[in-house]
Parts: structure tokens; sequence; C-alpha cells
């Protein structure tokens, strides 16, 4: 679509606004101004006007502009009111409304969560971005649980996480950094090693920082990909590195059940792990195969039979709506078996198509928005009424009708690293291939330090170039 912006240059707010509403079209900037088709945003004193003509049809649509005291807060509020002139001439020219209206961030907790500490209610985030109802009253939910989980943090609180990139096999849906174990078991050894020292000298430096971590999570991939040996040197190690005696929450990703043993339970449990993941994604074996996932639905309850008789571990379950070839009726009957096994935690998370990914060559047989939407209201009731509470959310580009994932937890059961992480509560520390830190700063920004992305140029950079 041809964009033309006037008195700004905030591109990616207004990106971000077509990639919500016209996810189809690509941005392209003219020199001049509007004269025939595209969209003209532009900005003055008083606030945002949008003029969109396609198709032979034409919307309007403007947005004042706020108060500010700050220069970061200036340039919030246009993106905001540009962001919001460029929705209302969508919705005016015939766009249909999104279930989340005119927000297109990935982490909305963190604008309700300001609503609240101002006094305002889930009513007014609905009026001022055009929410859906349902939606608002969820956000302000797991907001609720931000809020909480930040009060009881202190200021030398920090989360840990060590990535293991390496899977059975790579899920059609998958745009993570993972490597199937069979092509690439040759890299485990050396990867472990890099890990190791990367943790070493991360364990020092928060350590002279004055930082204590309160939450450990061993994230993928699948950790559990590694053999017993190896997890254990890897949690030995990370013990030797940092202080954890603070510790509130430790959670390993054993999410592929066709990586669970009981004799790596048992390594876990050793180490104190108190929380693993067992994501079954779809409890169909139809629907496992068009993913590329190698086990049944009964290798999943073999392997949370195996969880729960090691004892000690709380359980994690994803699943996720609109995955090829399912149907609500077959993802009702995935919910209701996950149910009945009653695992501490649910997380429901909508398909994005992501590039790189199989699925973004071959979208065939999926479900369409309003499928994967009726999947999400099913679950969410029967999640509430299972006793289930929501106390994490958040969105990514490319979702099926433009939804959102959604923690559940039963009361006590919530996850920490979980909230801290999406909600860049404290600082995340982050080790391993692609592995991101987060240093969030008193004025709302946050500093970020990506890890080199590939399994073998990380290894290169932390064995042989000395690095990271």
């Amino acid at each position: 679509m041809d964009l033309y912006l006037i008195g700004h240059d905030h591109k990616y707010a207004v990106e971000q606004m077509l990639l919500t509403l016209f996810p189809s079209e690509r941005p392209v900037y003219p020199d001049g101004d509007l004269a025939g088709e595209g969209a003209r945003i532009a900005l003055d004193a008083d606030g945002a006007a949008c003029t969109l003509v396609r198709s032979g049809r034409t919307g309007a649509g403007r947005a004042a502009l706020g108060r500010w005291t700050t220069e970061r807060e200036r340039v919030r509020l246009e993106q905001q009111a540009v962001k919001l002139a460029f929705y209302r001439a969508a919705l005016a020219w015939g766009v249909e409304k999104p279930v989340w209206g005119a927000l297109t961030g990935v982490k909305p907790g963190k604008l309700m969560a300001r609503y609240l500490t101002e006094g305002r209610t889930a009513a007014d985030f609905a009026r001022d971005f055009d929410v859906a109802t349902e939606r608002a009253e969820l956000c302000e939910r797991t907001a609720r649980a931000a809020l909480e989980a930040k009060a009881s943090l202190a200021p030398e609180d920090v989360g840990l996480y060590a990535g293991i990139p390496f899977c059975p096999t790579r899920c059609a849906y998958c745009s993570f950094i993972s490597s199937a174990v069979g092509a690439n078991e040759k890299l485990m050894e050396p990867y472990l090693r890099a890990l190791l020292r990367e943790a070493g000298r991360t364990g020092a430096a928060v350590k002279a920082a004055g930082r204590r971590p309160v939450a450990l999570y061993l994230g993928g991939g699948t950790p559990t990909s590694l053999s017993a040996e190896q997890l254990d040197a890897l949690c030995g190690g990370l013990e030797e590195s940092f202080d954890l005696t603070a510790l509130r929450e430790y959670t390993v990703e054993a999410g592929r059940p066709d990586t669970i043993t009981a004799e790596k339970l048992a390594v876990l449990r050793a180490h104190a792990v108190s929380r693993v993941s067992v994501n079954p994604q779809t409890m169909s074996d139809r629907v496992l195969e068009a993913i590329g996932r190698r086990h049944t639905a009964k290798d999943v309850l073999d392997a949370l039979e195996l969880v729960r008789a090691a004892g000690g571990f709380a359980v994690n379950m994803d699943l996720i709506a609109g995955l090829p070839g399912d149907t609500l009726a077959g993802f009702e009957r995935t919910l209701e078996t996950v149910l009945d096994l009653a695992p501490e935690n649910v997380t429901v998370h909508t398909l994005a198509i992501k590039n790189g990914s199989y699925l973004a060559q071959d979208r065939a047989d999926l479900p369409d928005g309003a499928a994967v939407g009726r999947m999400l209201d099913y679950a969410a009731r029967r999640l509430s009424q299972a006793g289930y509470e929501p106390y994490y959310l958040y969105r990514q580009k490319y979702m099926s009708g433009g939804f959102e994932n959604v923690g559940w937890a039963k009361p006590g059961t919530r996850s920490l690293y979980n909230i801290v992480m999406m909600e860049e509560l404290c600082p995340v520390i982050a080790m391993g291939a692609g592995a991101s830190t987060k240093i969030p700063g008193p004025d709302g920004s946050v500093r970020r330090h990506m890890n080199p992305k590939y399994p073998k140029e990380y290894i290169e950079r932390v064995l042989l170039d000395n690095g990271i």
C-alpha cells in the first residue's frame, strides 16, 4: 500500500497498523502527496488525520494528541495518535473490526497495568482502543497478576534463561533457532561446553552487580533432548556459576514427550527443578503428524505419568489453537483430555504463521480466524470453569484472527518467570544461542543484548573467539 506520511516520520507505528488491518499489504513510500489510492497520515499540533483511498472507496479518521511532559512521552502519544487515525479511517472504509481494536503491540498488559495504576478501568481501556470487552477484561486480569508479581520483587532480583536449541524434530509452525538432534548431535557436547563457559562469566557478573536470581528457566528447543548425564552437567554448572539460594522457581521445558525419561526426571528433581512443561500442542494423532511430531497422544499420557510418578513438579501443558487439520471439535477433545490430566498450568497459544516456519510455505488446511476464535472462547470458558485463572498474555505478528496467547494457572501456581519475561518487570539474563537479555530502565525503556543466532556461530564465538 502507498503510504504518505505528512508532518512526521513514524513509519514503524504506521506499519504496525498496516499489518493489523491489511496483513497481505507491504508498505511503499512514494514521493509527493496522495493523488490516487493509498493512505495519507498527517500529524500536526492538534493530532493526526488519515485519508484512506482503496478500491474506489474512501475512509477518513482523526485522533487527538494528548498532553505530554517528556520527550519520550511525546513520541509515544504521537505514535498512538497516528495509529488511531489510520485505524479509524480503515474502519470507516470498511475493514472488519479486530478483536484487539487499534492495539498493535505484543504486550497489551503493560498498557493495561498503566491504566490500573492511574485509577482507570478495563472499560476505559476498551473504549480508548476499541478493544472487544471480553479481551479488555482478560487483559485486566493478567495485568493485575503482573502488578502482584512486581510488588513481590526486590530491586536486586533478576530472572535467568538458558537455551538449548535442539529438538527431536522441527515442528511445522516453529521459527525458533532449534535443530533436529539427529543431524546435529555432534554439536551438542561443544554447545554444552560453550553454554557452561558463558554461564561462568555471566554468574560472576551477576554476583559482582549484587543481583540475585529468583527464577531460572531452561528453554529451547527442548532441553530434555540432552541426555541425563548432559542435563546433570548443565544443572550442576549453573549451580556452580550462580547463587541460587533465593530461587523461587526453576522451570525446564520438557516439552516433547518423546524426550522424557524417568532417569532425566530424577536428575531434574536432584537439582531442585520445580516446574516442567509437557507440551502436546494437540491430542490428535492426525494433527500431530501434520505438524511434524514423531510422537502420539498416548506418548503424552505416558510422559505425564512419569512426571507425576517422579513427584514434586508443577506441570505446564501448551496447546495451540489453529493447527493444520484441526477443528473446533478436535480442539475441544484436546482441551478436555488435558483438563482430565489436571496440570497446574495450561498455556493456550494462537497459531502464528512465522517467516522461517514450514507453514509459511504451505498454509493448506488451516482453520480460519473465526474457527480459531471459537476455539479460544471455548478454552477460556472451560479453563475458568475448571478453576484456572489467566495470569499472563501476549500477542505475536501473523497470528490467526489477530488473537493472543494466554497462560492459565491454578491458584498459587503462576509462573513468575513467564510474568517477568513478558511484562519486563526485572532484568532477564539470557544465555545460549539466540538468547536475548533484557534490561528494563526506570523510564520504561528496555535495553537488549542478543547472542549469536545459530548454535555453530555461538560455539565459535564462545569457545574459539573467547567472546560473550
